[in-house]
């Protein structure tokens, strides 16, 4: 008998499962450059990452100076275009994350990403690195509509919906305040990843548990 405490679980992408910030860096310094501005060290980009991807180029616009609305509006659709033809240049699972997912599947665990980049980049990416498969559902922030991604809860709240989990058996597992508020909101228990992109201190996201290795999510998720 599987005696997992979990049915289901959630993942954020960038900063939980995949090391995303070398891709997401590069298609900013795309921007950037063609906006006239200086270029960021693309580390710093991992400092840019958590409400997607026009936050993250507002955020280094801003730095800089900014610029009128219509102009950045632009700028974001040619970093767009960028991303769209290079999302998967350098973007790779964490270590430990593929073992992991197929241990939880062989539990009979079903699994969701909830992310908010744009669907299509994630499916994009997921499928390159032929990991799409893995997942009953793949939610980017424009997958519920204007205004409800992450941190409101209705991208985890849809997640649970196809995974076909009750609230008691479905965990969510993320890096960012986003991510933890979201799954509160959802009212669903929420692991923080420590390796990842945190836009605050781990200890202080304010989840459940906290992780320094991927590999350390199942007895987490036990502990629970």
């Amino acid at each position: 008998m599987n005696d997992f405490p979990f049915a289901a679980i959630g993942f954020d992408l960038d900063g939980t499962l995949l090391d995303t910030f070398r891709d997401l860096g590069a298609a900013v310094n795309h921007a950037l450059e063609a906006g006239g501005f200086a270029p960021v060290p693309v580390d710093s980009s991992k400092d840019l990452i958590g409400g997607g991807a026009k936050i993250m180029l507002k955020r280094a616009v801003d730095r800089q100076g900014g610029m009128a609305d219509d102009e950045f509006h632009a700028l974001y659709k040619q970093m767009l275009a960028y991303y769209a033809e290079n999302n998967a240049v350098h973007s790779r699972p964490y270590p430990g994350v593929l073992e992991t997912l197929d241990t939880l599947a062989a539990k009979g665990v079903t699994m969701a990403v909830v992310t908010n980049k744009f669907e299509a980049f994630a499916r994009s990416v997921l499928t390159q690195l032929g990991m799409a498969d893995r997942f009953v559902a793949i939610i980017g922030g424009d997958t519920m509509g204007k205004g409800n991604a992450k941190p409101k809860p209705d991208p985890v709240i849809e997640a649970r919906r196809a995974c076909c989990a009750s609230d008691a058996r479905f965990a969510f597992v993320g890096d960012s305040t986003y991510d933890v508020n979201a799954a509160k909101a959802a009212g669903v228990p929420v692991v923080a990843a420590a390796y990842g992109y945190c836009d605050k201190p781990p200890a202080e996201l304010g989840a459940d548990a906290v992780i320094e290795r991927f590999e350390d999510l199942l007895p987490a998720l036990e502990a629970l």
